[in-house]
């Protein structure tokens, strides 16, 4: 049986979330493999949060949030650069390749942008094989 990576993909309510909805409305194809989790900012993502899904079994994670100068809360896309570059850093420590965690920026009128970000990430995943860490549940 091919190996089918295990994607958490956090998205921004405002933006990425949006464009996310528009991707399935449109009828855009994409991997399934991805499971999508709406928060209210791409800012309120914090590394503890990342690590916690890759702890569950990710084989990757994909944050999302509105483009630079776009966030409902002034700053929050901001926020998430420093977090992910901060969890990025942590995952680096446990072994697991930075690589399988991505931010991207999407806004609510990007459906073909969402689509095509997730496939080539799920395809990155792909490459790197399972994650290192192994799932508790």
């Amino acid at each position: 049986m091919a190996f089918e990576p295990r994607i958490v993909a956090f998205a921004c309510n405002w933006c990425s979330y949006a464009g996310a909805d528009l991707a399935g409305v449109s009828r855009l194809q994409y991997p399934p493999n991805i499971r999508t989790i709406r928060v209210m900012c791409s800012g309120r993502i914090s590394p503890g949060l990342i690590l916690k899904a890759f702890e569950k079994g990710a084989d990757g994670v994909f944050v999302s949030g509105c483009h630079i100068g776009d966030c409902h809360y002034s700053f929050g896309n901001r926020r998430a650069e420093h977090q992910v570059e901060k969890a990025r850093k942590l995952i680096s420590l446990l072994g697991i390749e930075p690589e399988r965690l991505k931010l991207e920026w999407i806004s609510a009128t990007e459906g073909e942008k969402f689509a095509s970000s997730v496939t080539e990430f799920v395809e990155r995943i792909r490459k790197l094989g399972r994650s290192p860490i192994k799932s508790e549940s």
